[in-house]
């Protein structure tokens, strides 16, 4: 069985510590711990992975978050991938840091690049992975904040909250969502 799975991010070396990459951030650990690397490829970076007889592609768009749509839309047809079979990895201001939170389909809770990939693929109904950075800002500066970079204890935090959310990235790839979420939810 083949899984997409896309962390969402903004691409350019200036955005690469930000809170808004997280996604990008819990893809490459992913990739580190599971000996593969990105290549440059269409529409994003991707990266193959085998667990337990399954492939999974790990995808970081190449577009602006707001414009993820476009490379979730290629690399599912590419890829010959069902909507059942994508977990889109993404950032949350509405839980407290490092917190993981897992749902088979929903709203774009106000996020642009949940609602382009909607918006591109048709669908609401598949799963995304939430982690949360936590809404610790002035009203008005949620810009500020989403694209600002993480504080010294989240950064100290980061690396055993990457490996959470990584086991749950391949326990969505072996054992289901439905027995994902149950195990990972709120840890």
């Amino acid at each position: 069985m083949k899984f997409l799975v896309v962390g969402l991010g903004n691409i350019g070396a200036e955005y690469a510590e930000t809170r808004h990459n997280i996604g990008f951030k819990v893809l490459d650990a992913l990739a580190e711990s599971s000996n593969t690397s990105f290549v440059a490829s269409r529409y994003g970076a991707i990266a193959e992975l085998r667990h337990r007889g399954h492939t999974i592609t790990l995808l970081k768009p190449s577009t602006y978050m707001n414009l993820s749509g476009k490379a979730v839309r290629y690399w599912l047809d590419a890829l010959k991938i069902d909507t059942s079979q994508l977990l889109v990895v993404v950032d949350d201001i509405a839980l407290p840091f490092g917190e993981l939170r897992i749902r088979t389909k929903g709203s774009d809770g106000g996020h642009n690049g949940l609602k382009n990939i909607a918006e591109l693929i048709g669908t609401t109904a598949y799963a995304r992975m939430r982690f949360g950075i936590g809404g610790d800002f002035a009203r008005g500066h949620q810009v500020d904040y989403v694209l600002g970079e993480w504080s010294a204890e989240e950064r100290e935090a980061m690396p055993a909250r990457l490996k959470l959310f990584g086991d749950a990235v391949l326990s969505f790839a072996s054992i289901g969502l439905e027995r994902t979420m149950n195990f990972f939810n709120g840890k």
